[in-house]
C-alpha cells in the first residue's frame, strides 16, 4: 500500500495539542490560519481523524484562577466545535471517534494539561470527567497539590503528595487517562506504584537521544510499556534534538521575555520582539525524520506497541524542519513506512496504541 493511501486509511490521532490556547485569542479554527500549527482545515489535508485539545493552565495561576482559566478553554472548546460541526465534532470514547470517522467528521478530544483546576478536590476531578476530560496530565512546570514537576528545583514532595494518592486511585476508578508527561522521575514511579491502569507520555521524547528532563529514560519507557502504557512522542525540537537543544534555549529564553515587554508596551517593544523571533527561527531545526528517530527508538526497546504521536502543536514556538503544521503529517507516515514498518505497525503508531488505552 502506498504510504498515502496507507495515512488514509489509518486511524490518525494526536494526543496533545494546545489550540485553545489561540481560541482565546479569537482564532477561527474553521479558516486557515496563517499563524500556529492547527486549525480544521489543515486538520482535514493531515488526514487527522481525532486530536486531543488540552486544557492548559500555568504552574504560576492561583488555583481559582486556573479553575476558572479550564472551563473558559473548555467552553471555547466546545464552541469552536459547534460552529464547525459539518467538520469535526466532540469525541469521549474510541468508540466516538471511530463512529465520528464514518461520518467524515474528525474527532476534538479534551485532555487537561496541569492538575492545578481540581484544587484539593476529587469533586471538582469527576466534574471535570464529566465535562468530556479523558487524560490529566497531573501537573505543569512546577508542584501542585499532587505531585513535583520535573522542572522544579526543589521538590515540594519527592512524588505523589497523599491528595495525588488519592487522585490516582479516582482516575483509575473513572477511567481518565493518567498523563505522567511533565511529572518528576520520582512521581513517574510513584503514579505505576498506585495505578491499577496502563497510562500515558501524551506529549514526551527520549532522554537517551535528548537529554532533558522532559524526556523519559530508558528505564522509565521499559517500565511504562510494563504496566501497559504508550509514550507520545513530542515534536519540539529542543526535545528532539540535544545539540539543536543548547543554541535554542538562550534565544527561546530572549523571545519569551521581548514577549513580556511587549504586552507591557506594544509600541515600543515591537522591534524587540520582533528581532528576537527572528533570531529564534534562523537557527537551523531538526528535520522531521528526527521524530521518526524517536519512534525507532522505544520500538527498539519495547516494540511498537507502546509508541504515538502528541504533537505539541500550538504550544511550542518552533517545529522540525518539513512538519510547520498538522497538513504535514503524512510525512512522517512516508518516513515510517520508507524504514520498514508494516503498515498494521504503521497503523498502531499513528493512533491505534493510543485508542487502546481509551
Amino acid at each position: 500500500m502506498s504510504y498515502k493511501k496507507l495515512h488514509q486509511s489509518a486511524f490518525v490521532l494526536d494526543s496533545h495539542c494546545d489550540t485553545p490556547l489561540v481560541l482565546i485569542e479569537g482564532a477561527n479554527l474553521g479558516e486557515r490560519l496563517r499563524k500556529g500549527h492547527f486549525d480544521f482545515i489543515r486538520m482535514k489535508e493531515g488526514g487527522l481523524d481525532a486530536v486531543f485539545f488540552a486544557i492548559y493552565t500555568s504552574g504560576k495561576m492561583a488555583p481559582d484562577a486556573a479553575t476558572r482559566r479550564a472551563l473558559q478553554l473548555i467552553a471555547r472548546t466546545f464552541d469552536a466545535v459547534e460552529s464547525n460541526s459539518d467538520k469535526v465534532t466532540m469525541a469521549f470514547s474510541a468508540e466516538d471517534a471511530y463512529r465520528n470517522r464514518e461520518l467524515g467528521l474528525g474527532s476534538v478530544f479534551i485532555g487537561m494539561e496541569n492538575g492545578a483546576p481540581i484544587q484539593k478536590d476529587l469533586s471538582l476531578l469527576r466534574l471535570f470527567y464529566d465535562m468530556g476530560i479523558r487524560y490529566m496530565t497531573l501537573c505543569h512546570a512546577a508542584d501542585n497539590e499532587i505531585c513535583d514537576s520535573c522542572a522544579s528545583k526543589d521538590k515540594r514532595w519527592n512524588g505523589l503528595s497523599p491528595f495525588g494518592v488519592e487522585v490516582i486511585k479516582e482516575m483509575n476508578r473513572l477511567g481518565m487517562l493518567i498523563d505522567v508527561s511533565h511529572i518528576s522521575d520520582q512521581s513517574f514511579y510513584d503514579v505505576l506504584k498506585y495505578t491499577t491502569k496502563p497510562v500515558v507520555a501524551t506529549h514526551s521524547c527520549c532522554r537517551s537521544i535528548a537529554n532533558h528532563p522532559r524526556n523519559l529514560t530508558d528505564q522509565m519507557i521499559v517500565d511504562l510499556a510494563s504496566n501497559g502504557g504508550v509514550i507520545q512522542i513530542n515534536f519540539y525540537p529542543p526535545f528532539l534534538n540535544s545539540d539543536y537543544a543548547k543554541d535554542f534555549w538562550p534565544l527561546c529564553d530572549a523571545f519569551e521575555e521581548a514577549q513580556e515587554r511587549f504586552k507591557e508596551d506594544p509600541k515600543k517593544y515591537k522591534k524587540l520582539l520582533q528581532d528576537a523571533e527572528k533570531a529564534m527561527f534562523a537557527l537551523e531545526r531538526p528535520s522531521y525524520t528526527e521524530i521518526a528517530d524517536h519512534i525507532d527508538h522505544v520500538v527498539k526497546l519495547v516494540g511498537v506497541k507502546h509508541v504515538g504521536i502528541g504533537s505539541d502543536f500550538d504550544g511550542i514556538e518552533v517545529t522540525p524542519a518539513g512538519m510547520e503544521g498538522v497538513d504535514k503529517l503524512p510525512v512522517l507516515t512516508k518516513e515510517l513506512k520508507s524504514r520498514g514498518y508494516s503498515d498494521d505497525d504503521i497503523s498502531l503508531i499513528l493512533g491505534g496504541n493510543f485508542l487502546r488505552l481509551l
